[in-house]
């Protein structure tokens, strides 16, 4: 069994976890591409604990509440275009997040100072989203957390406090620079009901893609 703590400071939603970033600590108990399934918000500052269970992980929290499923996966190589550096700064310059319903997420929120600044906008005659990004480090839990908001924002505006991530699956392909400066985009893929499907992608500033990802956010009730 594994266990670890989110830190406070990893939040998305208030007092929650971000998904993406809890998905990737999740993810760190496969070498490969890998699916996980979030059954209930991951708690911040609380044990969390990955049980194997055959080719797959089950997390739960100390009082035994299931939180998530884990397994590895396959992911399907359709990612559009690179965005080019200059095209995602203007893109981000039309970031909608000062509407959003959470403001202080450590990857997207816009009150976050120390978070990721990750600012997803709309890019022009393109059906995609995309910011520029630096990585702090490269550590698959940061790399999962900055995919999970642009499929956010390329679903929703994330002005109302419905929209929550269900499921995520990433694939880390290449080598990621910590300091350099690179692209992310996110495109709607479908729509299930009150599901939302979608994907992103990491680029290196030439174009070289180093990351991707499927999300699928569920619309809750009102």
């Amino acid at each position: 069994m594994v266990t670890f703590v989110i830190a406070e400071t990893f939040n998305g939603p208030p007092d929650i976890a971000q998904g993406g970033y809890a998905c990737g600590m999740i993810a760190r108990s496969f070498d490969g591409p890998s699916e996980v399934t979030l059954r209930t918000p991951i708690p911040l500052g609380r044990d969390v604990h990955c049980a194997r269970d055959g080719e797959g992980i089950v997390v739960h929290d100390a009082n035994g509440v299931l939180l998530a499923e884990a397994s590895p996966t396959e992911i399907e190589d359709d990612v559009p275009d690179p965005v080019s550096v200059s095209e995602a700064r203007a893109a981000s310059g039309r970031y909608a997040g000062r509407d959003s319903a959470y403001p202080t997420c450590f990857v997207c929120g816009i009150d976050r100072t120390d978070g990721q600044r990750v600012f997803p906008g709309p890019v022009d005659n393109r059906d995609v989203v995309a910011t520029p990004w630096t990585p702090p480090d490269a550590a698959p839990e940061m790399v999962w957390a900055a995919l999970d908001c642009p499929s956010g924002w390329a679903v929703d505006d994330l002005s109302e406090p419905n929209l929550f991530l269900g499921r995520m699956s990433a694939s880390i392909d290449g080598p990621i620079e910590p300091g350099s400066e690179h692209v992310l985009v996110g495109w709607r893929v479908a729509i299930d009901g009150r599901k939302r499907h979608s994907g992103s992608a990491l680029f290196t500033a030439e174009g070289t893609l180093v990351a991707r990802a499927r999300a699928t956010w569920i619309i809750t009730a009102q």
